[in-house]
Order: structure tokens, then C-alpha cells, then sequence
């Protein structure tokens, strides 16, 4: 089922690398977009409130994780590389190849290029942290001045 078929809540923040909206479900974080502004006029539910809390807190340098619910309905390869890209600590980062060879498919870093600029969720799954082959930027489904800013922010510097 996808995302816009879920019963869900928007809320945006505005950030210094412009606006963020998420959406929940009342139990999970079910989306995150990056440069995109969309509210709900209806009152925030517990989630709404500590998702937005979180978000804020990492985006303003006081947390190093996020730690909200999240339930992304993905396909097996998909889901493999998101687990894995979720597993890179704060202020380090993987090339795509390290993240095919970490999921068993060596040779697959451009599937893993594909599953990564699909997520659903950046920030919570930091596919930010993922570099092309030789330390460069790479793509990122948010846009590449959201990915030098995140970047920036764990005091990763991006070419």
C-alpha cells in the first residue's frame, strides 16, 4: 500500500535548509520529505509531538539519533540496504559499493544508489551518510544542498 493511502497527519518545520514536512500514521513515521511544506490543520497527536521534537533536536546539533517509530513497507533488496544505511553512526559515511558488499550483493552499488534515493524516510534512515566511489556526494532524493547540510551538520565535509 503506498504512503499516500494511510490515514495520516502532515506537519512541516522549517529549517535553515528549507522546509521538511513528515507524516504519521498515530504509531509510525510514515514519510519524510525534504523541500516540501504540507500541514494539517487537525491537533498533533504524542507521535506528532516528539517526531517534531526529534527532528528538531537533530537538526538543531542537540541529538545524534532519532529514535521514532517507523514501519516503511519495502521490497526485500530495498529493505536489506536501509537496515544497513541505518546502521552508520553518526558522522560517518559508506560508499554506495561498502553498502552493496554490507547487504552480500558486492557488485549491485548501483541497485544500492536506486534503494537509497527511494527512501521514505531521510533523517531517520540517513541515507544522507552514503557517498559515491571516491569520497564524492553522489545523489540524494532530498536535493544536494540537503545533503551537504546534514552532512555539515555531523561534521562531514562534502565536495
Amino acid at each position: 500500500m503506498p504512503p499516500e493511502s494511510y490515514p495520516v497527519r502532515w506537519d512541516s518545520i522549517d529549517t535553515a535548509a528549507g522546509p521538511l514536512s513528515f507524516a504519521t500514521d498515530g504509531r509510525h513515521v510514515r514519510l519524510v520529505l525534504l523541500g516540501r511544506e504540507r500541514r494539517d490543520a487537525t491537533r498533533p497527536t504524542p507521535l506528532d509531538r516528539e517526531a517534531r521534537r526529534q527532528i528538531e533536536g537533530y537538526l538543531a546539533g542537540r541529538l545524534r539519533e532519532l529514535d521514532l517509530p517507523v514501519a516503511p513497507e519495502l521490497p526485500r533488496f530495498t529493505k536489506a540496504v536501509l537496515d544497513s544505511v541505518a546502521r552508520i553512526p553518526f558522522g560517518e559515511t559508506r560508499s554506495y559499493g561498502e553498502v552493496a558488499a554490507a547487504v552480500g550483493s558486492p557488485k549491485a552499488a548501483r541497485a544500492v544508489g536506486q534503494a537509497v534515493g527511494g527512501n521514505p524516510l531521510p533523517l531517520l534512515i540517513p541515507c544522507h551518510r552514503v557517498l559515491a566511489a571516491g569520497g564524492r556526494i553522489g545523489g540524494f532524493g532530498g536535493g544536494l544542498s540537503w545533503k551537504r547540510f546534514l552532512l555539515g551538520l555531523e561534521g562531514i565535509s562534502a565536495p
